[in-house]
């Protein structure tokens, strides 16, 4: 991975931004809004190109200041025929900090009230993709913070207007060259346009040869030219949006939450079914889980994508606030001292923010702690406990008019006997119908016919809760062998075993001995004179996958799939889809994966490289075996 580098905010004439980086301004010194509107808005023939369409996707090729998100959002606002949602996908190689950018945006009082509630939810600076929503969740602005000619292939779009506005072709020749107009064309919609104020020869025929038609128009004051452009091909919008927005979602876990919460604010009806008398009652039920990223020196999959979850979780957090949790920070100590060393140089190696990740020494990590440790380790000061029963709550409560939530509902099998799908009830009759339908009942899906295939297997845990006063007060959660939540409700919470091939049910006096071991090799006088069976606590069976990591996306047609068949060639059942595999991540996973199912299911940009989304294709495992993906260190660093 290479480090990200933020930009350094430096002025030139009339006060305008400059890039010492690109030797290059960040727009025009005089009038930039004005500019925006002429270039970028007129040149693809905005508003008027959006105007009472179900969604509308520009893609930028330089955010820079965000002048031209906030003039596009604000022209959005201001049209009583608007889109009904706004897709916004910039790339920024040297993204500012947001007291930068809030800097920046001071030039423009205009913009106030929309730069502010930018600001608010500007992300740290971690490389990837931030999916931004804004105006309610109408106005979706996806960050990628990177280099656009390496990571435009990591976008998986349906693009209908392109503000090509990265530094002057002398200076940023990469995102003008002939390879990258034609990773443009890949992204295109149907009647696809584009708008720049660069009218360099090359740049014209790098964009004729992509299929671009371009001429070329008045520029805007001292530019005396710009370019527009539209795209010649017919082909069919592969991205389409559903005809129906009513699905089924059997499991009302954190998992499945999460999901009805997603698709209800993308405006669909959904009826949820949940087999217990309450959500989050299953793998879900914890009094409290560890919400952290998994970093990696190699910064391998699993890093990203606990990375990227963990801050999609902790934006959901942030508008639902029914959902209880803690960000007292996650200590992640060393297991010996040939890791602690590990754990330094990724720190090293990665470069990410503190307020993301942080090494501390043995006697820092005590501070944090509260407690006497032997030993240095991580701090993740954004991470800390999450209660996930009442995220599922939250969650399901969010939109009340859309999602029906049936409980004591089980489902005994699904069918697809015409064109929507059937939940049924052990007696034959149906709980519910719609064309779409989501399975995200954790381990009890592989007992449905349609993913009897799914190899998935139960994970048996067991957590202990111990009376507050009987444990140590932690300042934050810790981990290292085992981990312990600092005291919620009056309860210490520690664990947590793990077992395969085990359906008990019951809680065991072993495992609780187990559990208070393990926090004693950290924590050597932990719960001293506890009776292991004494204590009480939580068992629950988490849903496994073979590569630890999420099962998300449509669910692939066995009898019509063979095993050379490419991914995305790969047959499905339609209105079938999963959101399963969470394992002991559910926390960490839940928003991100509901975010991308929904954008998958309405057609929409992804939150997610397209080798992520790969990655997590329920697909993946019906492929020959040379091309599965290796499965991932639990904990590389």
């Amino acid at each position: 991975m290479e480090k990200l580098q933020p930009a350094r905010l430096e002025r030139v004439a009339y006060g305008t931004p400059y890039s010492a980086a690109f030797d290059d301004v960040y727009h025009s010194a005089l009038g930039g809004p004005a500019q925006t509107h002429h270039v970028f808005l007129a040149g693809n023939e905005l508003p008027q190109r959006w105007q009472g369409r179900e969604r509308f996707v520009i893609l930028e090729t330089g955010f820079g200041t965000g002048l031209n998100f906030l003039v596009t959002w604000q022209a959005w606002r201001d049209d009583p025929q608007r889109c009904r949602r706004l897709h916004f996908i910039s790339f920024e190689k040297h993204p500012f900090t947001a007291s930068d950018l809030a800097a920046c945006q001071q030039t423009w009082p205009e913009f106030a009230e929309l730069a502010t509630e930018l600001q608010q939810k500007w992300p740290p600076l971690v490389p990837g993709m931030h999916r931004l929503q804004l105006a309610d969740g109408q106005v979706i602005l996806t960050l990628v913070f990177g280099d656009a000619a390496t990571q435009l292939r990591a976008i998986d779009a349906s693009v209908d207007a392109f503000f090509l506005d990265g530094f002057s072709p002398p200076k940023n020749p990469e995102l003008w060259s002939p390879h990258f107009c034609k990773g443009l064309a890949r992204l295109t919609a149907p009647g696809a346009t584009l708008a720049t104020w660069s009218v360099a020869g090359h740049v014209r025929q790098a964009l004729k040869d992509a299929e671009f038609d371009v001429e070329k128009r008045p520029g805007y004051a001292n530019k005396r030219q710009m370019l527009v452009g539209r795209f010649r091909s017919r082909r069919p919008d592969r991205h389409v949006t559903p005809s129906e927005r009513r699905a089924i979602v059997i499991g009302a876990g954190i998992a499945g939450s999460t999901t009805a919460c997603a698709l209800a604010a993308a405006g669909w009806q959904v009826t949820v079914l949940e087999q217990a008398g309450e959500p989050g009652q299953g793998a879900s039920s914890n009094l409290a889980g560890m919400l952290r990223p998994l970093p990696s020196a190699d910064d391998n999959r699993l890093s990203r994508l606990t990375r990227a979850g963990f801050l999609a979780t902790r934006a959901l957090l942030a508008g639902l606030p029914e959902a209880r949790w803690s960000p007292c920070g996650v200590l992640h100590l060393a297991r010996e001292p040939e890791h602690e060393a590990q754990q330094r140089r990724t720190v090293e190696q990665l470069g990410l923010p503190p307020e993301v990740l942080q090494f501390v020494d043995a006697e820092k990590a005590s501070q944090l702690l509260g407690q006497p440790v032997g030993i240095g380790g991580w701090w993740f000061p954004g991470g800390g406990w999450v209660q996930p029963p009442s995220v599922c709550r939250a969650a399901l409560a969010a939109f009340p008019e859309r999602i029906d939530l049936r409980l004591n509902a089980t489902v005994a099998g699904i069918k697809r006997p015409k064109s929507e799908w059937q939940a049924l009830a052990a007696d034959g009759s149906v709980l519910a119908e719609a064309p779409v339908l989501v399975m995200a009942s954790g381990v009890a899906a592989p007992g449905f016919e349609q993913f009897a295939w799914l190899p998935q297997r139960s994970g048996r845990g067991q957590v202990s809760h111990l009376p507050a006063d009987a444990a140590p007060a932690l300042n934050t959660v810790l981990f290292q062998i085992g981990y312990a939540v600092p005291a919620v409700d009056g309860l210490s919470l520690i664990g947590a075993s793990l077992s395969y091939a085990d359906d008990d049910t019951d809680e065991r006096t072993a495992d609780h001995a187990d559990n208070l071991a393990r926090l004693r090799l950290t924590l050597p006088d932990f719960a001293a004179g506890t009776d292991p069976a004494t204590l009480h606590g939580r068992v629950g069976f988490r849903p496994m996958s073979p590569d630890r990591l999420p099962i998300v996306g449509a669910v692939p047609d066995l009898a019509a799939a063979t095993p050379n068949t490419r991914l995305h060639n790969l047959p499905r059942q339609p209105g079938l889809w999963c959101v399963q595999g969470f394992g002991a991540r559910g926390i960490v996973w839940s928003a991100l994966m509901a975010d991308l199912l929904v954008s998958q299911l309405e057609g929409e940009p992804l939150p997610l490289e397209r080798d992520l989304v790969d990655a997590l294709d329920p697909g993946r495992f019906l492929l020959k075996v040379a091309r599965q993906p290796a499965a991932e260190a639990e904990d590389s660093a």
